[in-house]
C-alpha cells in the first residue's frame, strides 16, 4: 500500500534536488524582504510604508504581465537553464541593493528581481508534475507550499537575528549566496527538464502570442479551473484586508505594539502552513472543488467579526483565514496538474500565476479604501463583499461535480454494433462489416470525456473519427 505523506515525493532524486534548491532560495527571499523593509526605513523614514507598498505593486505587476510568457517559454525549452538563469539574475540584483542611496533605485532593483521571479515560479510549478509523476505530485506541490509557508513565518525572524550581527545591508550578500547555491544545485541535475513536443506544438516563435492566449483560454474554458480561479478572486479580497489593514487595527484600535502585530501575522502564517500540510497528507482527488469552496468560506467568514475582538481571538481568526487561503491555492495547483496535459502545463501555470496576481491588483486598492473610509468596520465590509461575491460565483460557475476529465490519450478497444450502437467508419478502415465485433482506435479528449461515478460502463454515442 502506498504511503501518503509530504515526504514521499522526496524519493524522486531530481525533485529532491529541486526542492532543496527552492528551499535555499526561499530563505534568500526572506532575507530580501526584511532587508528591503529596513532599507526603506533608512532611506524614507516615516514614508517607508509607501515605499514598500510601491515595491509590492511592482511585484504584482511584473507577475501579471510576464508570467504567461514565462509559461509558454517553459513549454518550449529546457526548463533547467531557465531556472538557473533566474537564480543568477536575482543573485546579481540583490548584491546591488547594499549600494543604493535613493528610493528610485529600490524600485528599479525590485522590479528587476520580480521579473526574474515571474519567470522562475511558473516554470518551477510546471516542473513538479514533470519530475514526480502522477502518483506523487500532489504531495510534492504540498511540500513545496508548506516550506514556503514555514519560511514565510520563521524566515524574517531568522533574518532579523542575522541583521543584528552583520547589519541590514550586509543581509543582501547572504541573500546572493543563497541564490548562487541554488543555481549550482540545479545545474548539477542530470539530463534536461524539457517536455516532449510533437506535432502541432512544434511552432515558430512568431506564434507565442497564440500560445499565451491558449494558456488563458484553458483556464477559462475548463469549468472546475474557472470556478477555482474566481474563488481565488474572493480569497484575494479577504487576504488583502488582512495584509493591508491588520497593522492599523492592532496598533491603532487595540493599542498594541509591533510585537503583537507580529504575533497576529504569525498566526496567519501558521494557519496557512497547517492548510498545506493537511492537503498534502490527505489529498482528496475527487473533492478539490468542495475544498476550494470550503477555503473561500473560511477566509471570508473569518473576517466577519474581526473588528470586534481582542488580540487572542484575532490570532485565532487569522489562523483560520490562513488555513482557508492555503487550501484554495494548493488545490488549484493540483487541479491544474490533474486537468492539463504535461506538454501544456507551463503555459497554463503561467497564465494562472498571472491571473491570480491580477486579482490582487484590485484587492489591494479596495482594502486601502475600506481601511481609510471605514476604519472601524473595514473587516466587516470586506467580509460582506467577499461573501456576496462567493455566493454569486458558486451559483453561476459551480461545475458539475459528477464530471471529471483525463489527459488526452489514444488506445484500441473492441466493441459490438447492435441496435443501440451505430457510428460511421472511414472507408480506409479494413473492417469486415459482416461481423458485429471489430477493433478501432479511440481518442479520449481532455475536455469531452466525462462519466458519472455511479456508472462504471463505458458508453459510446454519436460518430467516432478515426
Amino acid at each position: 500500500m502506498h504511503k501518503i505523506g509530504l515526504s514521499t515525493s522526496l524519493r524522486h532524486p531530481i525533485f529532491r534536488r529541486l526542492y532543496i534548491a527552492q528551499t535555499i532560495s526561499l530563505f534568500g527571499d526572506a532575507l530580501t524582504w526584511l532587508g528591503l523593509a529596513l532599507l526603506a526605513f533608512e532611506l524614507a523614514g516615516t514614508s517607508a510604508p509607501i515605499v514598500l507598498a510601491g515595491a509590492l505593486t511592482l511585484r504584482v505587476t511584473a507577475f501579471t504581465l510576464l508570467s504567461p510568457l514565462a509559461g509558454v517559454i517553459a513549454d518550449r525549452f529546457d526548463r533547467k537553464p531557465i531556472l538557473v538563469i533566474t537564480h543568477l539574475g536575482r543573485m546579481l540584483l540583490v548584491c546591488l541593493l547594499p549600494f543604493v542611496n535613493s528610493v528610485w533605485q529600490i524600485y528599479a532593483l525590485v522590479l528587476g528581481l520580480n521579473i526574474f521571479n515571474a519567470f522562475f515560479t511558473p516554470t518551477y510549478q510546471a516542473t513538479i508534475p514533470l519530475v514526480t509523476g502522477k502518483a506523487d505530485y500532489p504531495q510534492a506541490i504540498a511540500l513545496s507550499s508548506t516550506t514556503y509557508q514555514i519560511l514565510g513565518v520563521f524566515g524574517p525572524g531568522i533574518a532579523g537575528v542575522l541583521a543584528l550581527f552583520i547589519g541590514a545591508r550586509e543581509l543582501f550578500f547572504w541573500d546572493g549566496l543563497s541564490f548562487i547555491t541554488a543555481a549550482i544545485l540545479i545545474t548539477t541535475l542530470p539530463g534536461n527538464l524539457q517536455v516532449n513536443i510533437t506535432g502541432f506544438e512544434e511552432q515558430k516563435m512568431g506564434q507565442i502570442w497564440s500560445d499565451i492566449q491558449a494558456g488563458t483560454a484553458r483556464l477559462w474554458t475548463d469549468a472546475p479551473i474557472r470556478y477555482g480561479l474566481t474563488i481565488q478572486l474572493v480569497a484575494s479580497i479577504a487576504g488583502a484586508q488582512i495584509l493591508v489593514n491588520t497593522v492599523g487595527y492592532v496598533q491603532g484600535t487595540l493599542h498594541q505594539t509591533a510585537v503583537q502585530y507580529g504575533w497576529v501575522m504569525m498566526g496567519f502564517g501558521l494557519g496557512a502552513t497547517c492548510g498545506t500540510m493537511a492537503i498534502g497528507i490527505y489529498p482528496q482527488y475527487r473533492s478539490k472543488i468542495v475544498t476550494i469552496l470550503g477555503g473561500g468560506v473560511l477566509i471570508t467568514t473569518a473576517l466577519l467579526g474581526a473588528n470586534y475582538v481582542g488580540l487572542v481571538p484575532l490570532i485565532l481568526l487569522w489562523s483560520i483565514a490562513g488555513f482557508g487561503q492555503s487550501i484554495i491555492n494548493l488545490s488549484m495547483q493540483t487541479l491544474i496538474a490533474d486537468r492539463t496535459p504535461t506538454n501544456l502545463q507551463g503555459r497554463v501555470y503561467g497564465a494562472h500565476f498571472a491571473w491570480s496576481h491580477f486579482w490582487w491588483m484590485g484587492a489591494y486598492p479596495l482594502a486601502g479604501w475600506l481601511g481609510t473610509t471605514f476604519p472601524c468596520r473595514t473587516f466587516l465590509y470586506g467580509s460582506l463583499i467577499g461573501l456576496g461575491l462567493l455566493s454569486i460565483v458558486h451559483l453561476c460557475l459551480k461545475p458539475d461535480r459528477f464530471t471529471h476529465t483525463h489527459p488526452e490519450f489514444s488506445h484500441i478497444h473492441t466493441h459490438n454494433h447492435d441496435l443501440q450502437h451505430h457510428h460511421e467508419h472511414l472507408t480506409n478502415l479494413e473492417i469486415d462489416l459482416r461481423s458485429s465485433t471489430h477493433q478501432h482506435p479511440h481518442v479520449h479528449s481532455q475536455f469531452s470525456h466525462s462519466h458519472s461515478y455511479t456508472d462504471i460502463s463505458h458508453k459510446h454515442s454519436g460518430s467516432h473519427h478515426h
